[in-house]
């Protein structure tokens, strides 16, 4: 379980987030939107530990979390795609997967154990990358990947990882058509399982309503908006702060 407790975090003056008490449980989807500058990503940055909130608190497990380094979050089971990939740009797709398998392995420096292991990380690395429809991409290098395959990868990094909660900032920006429906795929195999908590923070309603089980919405920061998808979707607050213009063009065209 991740709760988060009055999380606040000010830049001078501005309050990008402000005072947000959330509590997400294992087994289901929740979808944060909100119009840009809302706070989304910043929301992100304070669960996963990018950023350290100004006041409030990380709970995840019923441990307090919140002076803990992103590594050690990590550690802890707090798994983060982000809106720019962050990859081994200049390792192949195999090795970058490997690597985070490894690191969930706990292999180390340990060299006689990393040789016995070693086929078995990699083992399970290549079939994650099939997973995620880079099977035949193995050995390219991140760096020389299309965009839609290096957000391909990154997906399969964080799968490597296996951690308690799944967070995907924007997943599906800046793919192609074809390559959309891997990761929506993806993403709701990881949901059917059961025993994660996945926060997504994505812009296309069609996939919100979708995937989530519950939708929070954030505006100027604040948590304004929390429930169950078509209720929130429908409701006057999101109408205005989230669809804002589009809802009053569909409007006058009606």
């Amino acid at each position: 379980m991740l709760e988060t407790l009055d999380l606040t975090i000010r830049f001078g003056g501005h309050v990008a987030v402000d005072a947000v008490s959330c509590r997400f449980e294992p087994g289901t989807l929740t979808a944060i939107v909100g119009p840009n500058g809302a706070g989304k990503t910043t929301y992100f940055n304070l669960i996963s530990g990018q950023l350290p909130a100004s006041a409030g608190r990380v709970r995840l497990d019923g441990e307090d979390i919140t002076t803990l380094p992103a590594p050690l979050r990590t550690r802890r089971g707090i798994g983060r795609a982000f809106q720019l990939t962050q990859l081994f740009p200049n390792l192949s797709v195999l090795e970058n997967v490997r690597l985070a398998v490894q690191a969930r392995c706990g292999g180390g420096l340990e060299l006689f154990r990393v040789w016995l292991d070693r086929k078995a990380w990699l083992d399970e690395a290549a079939d994650l990358a099939r997973q995620v429809a880079l099977g035949d991409k193995l050995d390219q290098p991140a760096a020389a990947l299309p965009h839609g395959d290096q957000r391909k990868l990154e997906v399969a990094v964080l799968m490597a990882l296996d951690p308690k909660v799944y967070m995907f900032d924007e997943p599906t920006a800046g793919m192609s058509v074809d390559d959309v429906p891997v990761i929506l795929d993806l993403i709701r195999a990881l949901k059917a399982r059961r025993d994660r908590t996945i926060l997504l923070v994505e812009h296309k309603m069609d996939v919100v309503r979708e995937l989530s089980d519950r939708i929070i919405v954030l505006h100027n920061g604040r948590l304004v908006a929390d429930g169950e998808p078509a209720a929130v979707i429908a409701s006057p607050v999101v109408q205005q702060a989230y669809l804002g213009m589009a809802a009053d063009e569909e409007e006058a065209a009606a």
